[in-house]
């Protein structure tokens, strides 16, 4: 368990920040590490296609010790569903949120760094590029 970290000017424990060489993955499940389900058809759930550079690279990233989580659009409904799927292909992840709100087009707003990847098909190591991105007004 990490220890809070006192950070504020009174001494008070703030939430834990992650060493900068761990990364803390948030991974969504249909579409980027399987076939896409949609909640309507759970018995498709168990049967999907598993996306294999996928559970490479998030194995990977698991064994160098960054944490991986899984963020689905699943509901709990789903879960027992969920984790008998990703337990017989052999993913390796430290917990999993349920009930993303669907519709894509998110936009995450945060008091720590946050980076977004969007999947495009591939899994492979990630890489280093400058774009431009929406920020708040100063």
């Amino acid at each position: 368990m990490m220890e809070l970290i006192p950070l504020n000017e009174n001494g008070q424990a703030l939430s834990p920040i992650l060493p900068e060489n761990v990364k803390n993955y948030l991974i969504d499940i249909d579409g980027t590490i399987c076939d896409d389900i949609p909640n309507e058809e759970p018995e498709r759930m168990l049967t999907a296609a598993v996306y294999p550079e996928a559970l490479v690279t998030l194995n990977k990233w698991y064994d160098e010790g960054h944490i991986i989580t899984f963020f689905t659009s699943r509901t709990e409904a789903h879960r027992e569903y969920t984790e008998r799927w990703l337990a017989e292909h052999g993913f390796k992840y430290h917990g999993m949120v349920m009930g993303k709100p669907r519709g894509g087009n998110y936009h995450w707003i945060d008091n720590h760094m946050v980076r977004a990847t969007q999947y495009k098909g591939k899994f492979t190591d990630l890489i280093e590029k400058q774009v431009t991105i929406q920020v708040f007004e100063k």
